[in-house]
């Protein structure tokens, strides 16, 4: 395992791409080929609490089974056998993005993507680990068990 990638539990049969190093479900899947960092990278520039919400994100994932945990600029993308969600800190809040099998209408949804007939990205922005609460863990759980085979 490269010291760059962080696993929140072991994701095996994946493909790593020799330039990057970043590790993907199928073998020359595309991707833009940028190195892989780490959390702390990721998180460094923003605000203590921003990490705390991704912590609370990964501590629940992680007792789902395996999971991959992609560090990049922008944010953190969490797989299992596919993509289930991405953690991007910004300004105000940090979004959490759910690829989720069908829309979602909540309060706490700022707003929806359509990406394919089965998946639609679904964007939660959170500022407190307490915001990682049951309804949250339910959406992870759901997009965990879609991103499973």
């Amino acid at each position: 395992m490269a010291e760059n990638h962080l696993r929140i539990g072991a994701v095996t049969g994946r493909w790593a791409c020799p330039n990057c190093e970043r590790e993907f479900a199928r073998p020359r899947q595309a991707h833009v080929c940028v190195p892989a960092g780490t959390v702390d990278e990721t998180f460094g520039n923003h605000p203590p609490a921003w990490r705390a919400v991704y912590d609370a994100i990964a501590g629940h994932l992680a007792g789902l089974g395996p999971v991959h945990a992609d560090a990049v600029k922008v944010g953190v993308f969490l797989k299992s056998d596919r993509k289930l969600a991405e953690v991007r800190p910004r300004k105000r809040a940090v979004d959490l993005v759910l690829v989720m099998p069908h829309p979602v209408q909540h309060p706490r949804v700022s707003r929806t993507l359509r990406m394919t007939a089965e998946s639609t990205a679904v964007f939660v922005p959170l500022t407190a680990p307490s915001e990682v609460d049951g309804q949250v863990c339910e959406w992870l759980t759901e997009a965990y068990d879609a991103a499973t085979d």
